[in-house]
């Protein structure tokens, strides 16, 4: 069945005919390879960052992270920001705008001191740039005058953040790191400095894999490593908690929100839409699928639409933040017993092993026709749900609520159960 809804979504004043952009990275670093995502139906690319620093970089600069069978769960990359001169970039820009004058152009800058900053500004703005990000965030460079070491110094956020606005008419965004405890602080900076908007969140940190040959981390250059930035399905977590946590906060609610880290899926991009995105960016997943994932993206996001009800992407934005609460106001009278369809149940025991070893001892197994049964120990932590490989096996069932505790409705995840 064909479906089609209305994606396009304006960001910061800027009509953007989709909310999915290529995010800072080597998948949008060169105008042939902008004009190829904006040929495929991306709405707008977050060029690859520029300075007037040009990186010198290493190989290999990549590596992985795999569980069992499945692809990339993480991915680490050594790469720092654009190895082409200044002027190439500008030129690029330009003409990618000129080629494309209804698709988003967004430089993404970076300076080493007030001066850079407010130049890069000026300069991309005169090459036709619609947006500009603030990259605060790359854990991999060399200098400790950009990056993540700034975008973890409140005070240096401010400054730069002003020091581009001085330099530009432009909106503009400041791109989080989330290698501090609290996005929350520079963001704020960020925005006492003038930014318009706000992006989270950037690579984390990582050591991915340690080699034993060389007794160092991957990827091996010359027999010697380095910590750089992790990024990939396994960040969505972290990305989306970050994402959350800015939108709630009073000050910060109101400034729109770009939101990138592990988005693969339209599963994906539905889930930081509703934590109040309203744009997403784009890296790892086009290193694996192509920029033809845009597809996937937008038709799987329309369906979604179409089956709630939604004919706006500004109709479901943000939804999901008042039922995001503090742990202390988390209901705990209850607990939900997993129910058991045993003519589904294949007899593995995983969920048998798993309890007994790291739960409460809480299912009883038949070894002669190898089921499990839950027995009276079951606190309803539902490990066993999580661990069981068959769809719908296990599912929430039974509510019982706790000794001397008011009786109410509970609205579970799969069914209500009065």
């Amino acid at each position: 069945m064909t479906v089609k809804k209305d994606l396009s979504i304006n960001f910061l004043g800027v009509h953007c005919e989709n909310p999915f952009f290529l995010s800072s990275s080597p998948v949008g670093s060169n105008y042939e390879m902008v004009a190829k995502c904006f040929d495929e139906g991306w709405a707008g690319v977050y060029f690859k960052t520029i300075g007037f620093f040009i990186a010198d970089e290493c190989s290999p600069r990549f590596d992985i992270v795999n569980k069992e069978a499945t692809p990339w769960l993480g991915f680490k990359n050594m790469e720092q920001i654009s190895d082409k001169p200044l002027e190439k970039n500008l030129a690029a820009i330009a003409q990618l705008k000129k080629d494309y004058p209804t698709k988003v152009m967004v430089a993404s800058i970076m300076g080493q001191n007030e001066q850079e900053w407010e130049d890069l500004a000026r300069l991309v703005t005169e090459a036709g740039a619609d947006l500009i990000e603030c990259n605060f965030s790359c854990p991999q460079m060399t200098s400790h005058a950009m990056g993540s070491d700034v975008g973890s110094n409140p005070e240096l956020v401010k400054l730069y953040s002003a020091a581009v606005v001085r330099g530009t008419h432009l909106p503009v965004i400041a791109k989080m790191t989330p290698n501090i405890t609290s996005m929350e602080v520079p963001a704020l900076a960020a925005v006492n400095g003038g930014a318009h908007g706000l992006a989270a969140i950037n690579t984390i940190k990582s050591i991915t894999n340690i080699n034993f040959d060389h007794l160092t981390a991957m990827p091996v250059v010359n027999g010697k490593s380095s910590i750089s930035g992790y990024s990939g399905a396994a960040v969505k977590p972290i990305a989306l908690r970050f994402c959350a946590q800015l939108k709630q906060n009073e000050q910060l609610k109101n400034i729109p929100l770009s939101g990138i880290g592990g988005i693969e899926t339209w599963r994906d991009a539905v889930e930081f839409l509703l934590l109040g995105c309203e744009n997403l960016q784009v890296t790892t997943s086009i290193m694996q699928y192509g920029y033809r994932i845009i597809d996937d993206l937008c038709n799987g996001l329309e369906h979604f639409m179409e089956e709630h009800g939604y004919d706006h992407l500004s109709d479901f934005i943000g939804l999901a933040l008042k039922n995001i609460v503090p742990a202390e106001e988390i209901q705990r009278d209850f607990k939900i017993i997993p129910a058991i369809d045993t003519d589904k149940c294949i007899g593995c025991g995983r969920c048998y092993v798993s309890c007994f070893d790291a739960a409460h001892q809480a299912i009883d197994w038949d070894a002669a026709n190898r089921k499990p049964f839950i027995n009276d120990k079951c606190v309803g932590c539902h490990l066993c749900i999580n661990v069981c490989p068959v769809t719908d096996c296990m599912t929430p069932g039974e509510i019982k609520f706790k000794e001397n505790r008011q009786v109410y409705p509970v609205d579970t995840k799969n069914i209500l159960v009065h």
